[in-house]
């Protein structure tokens, strides 16, 4: 009888999880940087920690959810100001530059942080200052550039293939992206791909195609970092590279070791653009 009754017990715990997930309230913040979005979730209190996939899914999605290039969660972590749960849009998880500095800023609306944090991400910890809605954050060092005939390949938290192109050169970013992307050698795991053009020895343009999202996104904190650095190094350059990206400009600095880089800093801003509640 005792089992019978805790058996009933667990099936009503389960049915009453799964009604609440079937018609869960989302609270949610909406924020860019430099026209990267993303919806954002207050977790500290674990209210969301039971969303599925599908349901990142449809709340990234642009016709029939909220629409953005990713979901983050801000939770709780013990020995950090906070944890950044990153998900791209088709509910894949990495590290995301520009999210984590949308998180910065809304980790201080959230009264998490005033002016400089140190929290968690899934590539590792990071510190970040913040300034009206300009967010610095601090990036893990680069140990390992791979030079692909011209083509570069290296990991700034993700990875990122990095095409260097002569001006005037038109190359449809998707249709290349979607190439290298899905080829035999990145068709498992994926890779962003970059595309870039030289301004100057201290200023590039960039467009990128990102996996997760699998389009090209407005701007892309990691791309931005990796092409900033692949720049420096081709250069010979200062250590500092602003970037121009179709969303805004961003700027990297970094300090060369001879062996890679280290002390990268990615630099732009951060912004609300509403907050709202939906029902899934």
């Amino acid at each position: 009888m005792v089992r019978v009754l805790k058996i009933v017990k667990q099936g009503l715990i389960s049915l009453i999880r799964l009604m609440y997930l079937c018609s869960m309230k989302i609270m949610f913040s909406k924020y860019q940087g430099t026209g990267n979005d993303f919806i954002m979730l207050d977790n500290m209190n674990g209210d969301y920690i039971d969303l599925t996939i599908e349901q990142i899914q449809q709340l990234c999605d642009r016709k029939l959810g909220i629409g953005a290039d990713g979901l983050i969660k801000l939770s709780k972590h013990e020995e950090y100001d906070f944890e950044v749960e990153y998900f791209n849009a088709d509910g894949s998880q990495s590290f995301c530059g520009n999210g984590a500095r949308c998180s910065v800023v809304f980790a201080r609306a959230l009264n998490l942080v005033i002016e400089e944090t140190h929290f968690l991400a899934i590539d590792g910890a990071h510190k970040a200052t913040v300034e009206n809605d300009i967010v610095r954050l601090e990036m893990l060092p680069v140990t390992r550039i791979e030079k692909r005939d011209e083509n570069y390949l290296l990991d700034t938290g993700s990875p990122h293939f990095v095409r260097f192109t002569a001006s005037g050169e038109k190359i449809d970013i998707v249709d290349y992206g979607k190439q290298i992307r899905y080829s035999e050698e990145f068709k498992e795991k994926g890779v962003n791909v970059n595309l870039v053009q030289v301004v100057s020895p201290s200023e590039i343009v960039v467009q990128t195609y990102e996996r997760g999202v699998e389009d090209e996104t407005l701007s892309c904190g990691t791309g931005v970092t990796a092409c900033a650095l692949l720049q420096m190094e081709l250069m010979n350059t200062n250590n500092k590279v602003i970037v121009q990206t179709k969303g805004g400009t961003l700027s990297v600095e970094a300090k060369a070791n001879g062996q890679g880089f280290d002390q990268i800093w990615l630099s732009g801003p951060a912004k609300k653009v509403f907050d709202g509640s939906v029902e899934i």
